[in-house]
């Protein structure tokens, strides 16, 4: 197929162009000669009987580590016809994931072809496809985005859509195909690579660990990428903010951020710029908190800080709280229920159906959310949660019990909030040094795995705490990352988001152990805002540089802001 035209790198700004001719580190063993050692065999994260079922040529395989050799242990004049795929949201460093397979086949398995799908999963099933070239390839290397080759949502999941990527891949004799991408991806990858095998194709499945919400890790898969840059970009973000609000001196403001269900990036922001308030959605839910306790907790924040002179603020909101507190998910389980059989009445008659609580909820919400919940229906007639904009929500709910206590004398200031959602400004940003390299090194592990005839494994790279010669490298069974889900009446495959818990440290580096947020950042009453400037890339400055840990709040490792 024709090459679309790409990017011109003749008019990148002086810090893309920087970025673009920057050489990366790989750990030592992608380096020199390895051989791949496979370990004990592997089962499943839950279910295992289910999942050995619905996975009967992959379930149990070991998992797979790469290891220093005297010899190569793979043949060098093999020529490979790879494909690759990026799936789902954009996190940065997906180019790189691509650069490195890409220089994987040019170092060594030479004469060997990359094609990436175009647009996503369509890609495959359309059989849409670009051949890459090093000229192609050249305007992305450590550039944000997912533009070289697009990304998608759909999915490949009936009879239909296996067969048209069982046809693309006999038609492109394809050795191996990469699938970068998130939870729902992978768990498609490993599908793919379990139809493959039971068709007996020699179309071999890896996946890499994209997302930048941080939930899709384990033991062997440490982190996604896109985590890292999201978070200092967010970070920036909140930082400015916070300088705003002690300059007017009149405003709190009420960021949410992206994230999906888990506050990893919540947390972690929060340990980079000592926010007045943060709401950790696990830690609700643990404590079993209600939307009035959280509003009550922030608006307890304003009042004190009232009374020492602070009237401004910055409150941090995951974006999945609202997953996190089960009377409002109660709430939005009867309203779909009711919905679907009954009409709104502007006499609120069909609030009668509401279970007491559920009702005593429904009337403490905002009128604007109230008509959000009521009006805005996806197409099976449900709630759409993602759309709520909670942190509208608890101004507007702060703002009342204020008011409240405005009238008891409790509180004699004014109060005025000012919301914002930070996204989709995370998902493109250059990455930096760790996602750049991190990225890099994750693709050429995809492209050493394929050559050595795995499939169903998620390419990893671990020991992240350590220079990156020292990081280990390898692939994990996607089956052991894996449980099932009723859904209609039959069990499905995925693979578990994995939440913010108090030990939950991306890479296990030093630094300050996840524990309560209220406790581990107390700065709800005391200004201690921290802003962390723009991310500034070097290599060269600082020998600790060497030292590339992924998470830490004081920034220390490779990529940090200088």
């Amino acid at each position: 197929m024709s090459q679309q035209p790409g990017r011109v790198a003749s008019v990148y700004s002086e810090v893309q162009t920087s970025r673009l001719n920057q050489s990366l580190p790989l750990p030592n063993v992608l380096k020199k000669p390895f051989t791949v050692k496979e370990g004990p065999n592997s089962s499943a994260a839950g279910n295992p009987d289910e999942i050995a079922k619905l996975f009967p040529n992959l379930f149990g395989q070991p998992s797979a580590s790469l290891v220093a050799s005297e010899t190569e242990g793979l043949n060098p004049d093999q020529k490979l016809r790879i494909g690759v795929v990026l799936s789902g949201g954009q996190a940065p460093g997906g180019h790189n994931v691509i650069s490195g397979i890409f220089d994987y086949l040019q170092e060594r398995a030479k004469g060997s072809s990359l094609y990436g799908f175009k647009g996503g999963p369509a890609g495959i099933m359309k059989g849409k496809y670009v051949e890459l070239t090093p000229e192609f390839i050249y305007p992305y290397r450590n550039q944000g985005g997912f533009d070289m080759i697009c990304s998608g949502r759909d999915k490949i999941e009936t009879p239909e859509q296996f067969k048209q990527a069982e046809e693309t891949a006999v038609k492109l004799d394809l050795d191996g195909l990469v699938v970068i991408g998130g939870d729902d991806s992978n768990t498609n990858a490993c599908l793919l690579a379990e139809n493959f095998r039971g068709k007996n194709l020699k179309t071999r499945v890896i996946g890499c660990p994209k997302t930048i919400d941080g939930d899709l890790k384990s033991k062997e898969v440490p982190i996604s990428f896109g985590f890292d840059t999201a978070c200092k970009i967010y970070a920036e973000m909140i930082g400015n903010v916070m300088i705003d609000a002690r300059s007017t001196g009149k405003y709190y403001h009420f960021v949410r951020l992206m994230g999906r269900a888990a506050s990893h990036i919540t947390l972690e922001c929060a340990l980079q710029t000592h926010p007045n308030a943060t709401i950790i959605g696990e830690e609700v839910a643990a404590k079993k908190q209600t939307l009035k306790s959280v509003t009550d907790y922030i608006t307890d924040i304003i009042c004190k800080r009232a009374d020492l002179g602070y009237n401004y603020g910055v409150i941090l909101i995951p974006e999945g709280l609202i997953d996190f507190i089960p009377e409002v998910q109660q709430l939005i389980a009867e309203l779909n229920e009711i919905l679907a059989h009954d009409v709104v009445d502007e006499g609120g008659v069909w609030k009668n159906k509401l279970q007491p609580q559920s009702q005593k909820l429904f009337d403490l919400l905002p009128q604007a959310i109230q008509e959000q919940l009521l009006l805005e229906r996806d197409p099976h007639g449900n709630v759409q949660v993602a759309k709520i904009e909670t942190e509208k929500m608890l101004i507007q709910m702060v703002e009342t019990e204020l008011g409240k206590r405005k009238q008891e004398g409790r509180y004699d200031k004014e109060f005025k909030g000012q919301s914002h959602f930070f996204g989709y400004e995370g998902r493109c940003g250059l990455p930096t040094n760790f996602d750049s390299t991190y990225c890099y090194s994750l693709g050429y592990a995809a492209g050493a795995l394929i050559h050595s005839g795995k499939t169903g494994l998620i390419s990893s790279v671990g020991n992240l705490g350590a220079p990156v010669e020292d990081w280990t490298v390898g692939g994990t069974a996607l089956t052991s990352l894996m449980d099932v889900e009723r859904r209609h009446g039959k069990f499905k495959p995925v693979i578990k988001k994995v939440h913010h818990s108090k030990s939950s440290h991306p890479c296990g580096a030093s630094g300050p152990s996840r524990t309560d947020i209220s406790v581990q950042v107390p700065f709800s009453l005391m200004d201690q805002h921290r802003g962390t400037s723009a991310i500034l890339y070097c290599w060269s400055l600082d020998p600790k540089l060497k030292n590339m840990q992924v998470a830490s709040i004081n920034n220390d490792f490779h990529g940090k802001k200088l």
